[in-house]
């Protein structure tokens, strides 16, 4: 049994398969990774690390089978899917994901490769458990899953909580306890039990605050599109393989971006927190419907044009266009009078947070600040935007 502190849950204890698969090389790679990448630029405190996330997220499984009276070769199956959900994460986590995904046409919850391979595999198989099994649950495929991804997940019970502890923001302190009490099987779902309408919307309430203040604040979005953009860059100037990229710690890549002529400067920008300014920060009314929607491919040109219309490099434009706002939360099922509903139909703050993430909904247009003034101008014609106020500072 190991015994380990925990800011976030003070002592976690981990024994049998969970022990021996902190040891292996993909879990140990998660210290390199920031759980919360660029949002550190805005949160100075906000350091900790996806391998201290999965350590919690295995923790709250813990607690949820005990909850849940799954033990057994299911149980073990399932913590070691918490353990390992997030070895999928290329460096930077989420901002680099796109990249992933389009590269390699895998999303970080697709780990069989990893799961299977190497040290995890050989530890899962020394246990008695099958891989490809767990690489399920990671996915969350299945009944036991839908505790490792799904609306009710211990996910998103743990990154709540930890990131509001180290950003000093209170919004994402739900009840991390009551929700693992509440969680019950109905018909093969995950639901919370009767008489916990209330414990699913401060979920809701809790991801809706978090977004607003902490997920999407304007220089972490910033930091992150020009972190794409140079990545992209990286990519095709160098012969760095994709599976390579993947791969990379957060370390690793700033310091690949920096030694590759392409990629310095957003490397050094990126370093010192001498991020783009926003040139367009507008909002959803202002812009056109096939610029607010268009795919990767489409805002790379789009790019090109403004850049080309405003005279400046292609480089010094990053247009960033969030997409629809969406809230996986309201679709949360839970027992009322008897029934299972979904949260969206029976409780009215559904409609609510919808509506202030459509409010809050902002366009982008990022560039230095010597070329705010010609690419604001360029972007509202190329672009088409309706009125615009004077770019922020």
């Amino acid at each position: 049994m190991r015994a380990i502190k925990d800011s976030v849950h003070d002592y976690i204890e981990a024994d049998g398969v969970a022990a021996a698969l902190l040891d292996t090389e993909p879990v140990q790679r998660l210290r390199h990774i920031k759980q919360l990448s660029t949002i550190r630029l805005v949160y100075p405190s906000a350091n900790h690390t996806r391998f201290e996330h999965s350590l919690g997220v295995y923790h709250l499984a813990d607690r949820a089978l005990a909850h849940l009276d799954i033990s057994g070769t299911r149980a073990d199956t399932v913590r070691a899917a918490a353990l390992l959900h997030d070895i999928g994460h290329g460096p930077y986590g989420h901002q680099t994901e796109g990249i992933i995904q389009r590269r390699l046409d895998r999303h970080h919850d697709d780990v069989a490769h990893l799961v299977s391979n190497g040290e995890p595999g050989a530890v899962l198989a020394a246990h008695g458990l099958d891989p490809d099994r767990v690489a399920a649950l990671v996915a969350g495929h299945g009944k036991l899953g839908q505790l490792v991804a799904g609306e009710l997940d211990v996910d998103r019970m743990d990154y709540l909580v930890r990131d509001a502890h180290h950003t000093g923001v209170p919004y994402g302190t739900i009840d991390h306890g009551r929700l693992l009490r509440a969680l019950t099987f109905r018909d093969g779902d995950l639901v919370l039990a009767e008489g916990n309408v209330a414990t699913a919307e401060s979920v809701l309430v809790g991801r809706a605050l978090m977004n607003a203040t902490v997920y999407r604040h304007h220089v972490s979005r910033i930091a992150g599109a020009m972190l794409d953009r140079a990545s992209a860059r990286l990519l095709d100037t160098t012969d760095l393989d994709a599976e390579t990229f993947a791969r990379f710690t957060d370390a690793d890549l700033l310091a690949v971006l920096r030694d590759c002529p392409a990629t310095q400067d957003a490397a050094r920008r990126i370093r010192n927190r001498d991020l783009y300014k926003r040139a367009v920060w507008t909002e959803r009314d202002a812009v056109p419907d096939d610029v607010a929607t268009a795919d990767y491919r489409t805002v790379r040109d789009l790019e090109s044009q403004v850049a080309d219309a405003a005279g400046v490099p292609a480089t010094a434009v990053v247009i960033d266009t969030p997409g629809a706002p969406s809230m996986p939360e309201s679709s949360v099922r839970v027992t009322v009078n008897g029934d299972t509903r979904r949260l969206d139909e029976q409780s009215p703050l559904v409609d609510g947070m919808l509506a202030s993430q459509r409010a809050q909904w902002r366009f982008g247009v990022y560039t230095p600040d010597d070329h705010v003034p010609a690419v604001a101008a360029a972007a509202e014609r190329t672009l088409g935007l309706g009125p615009i106020d004077d770019p922020p500072a």
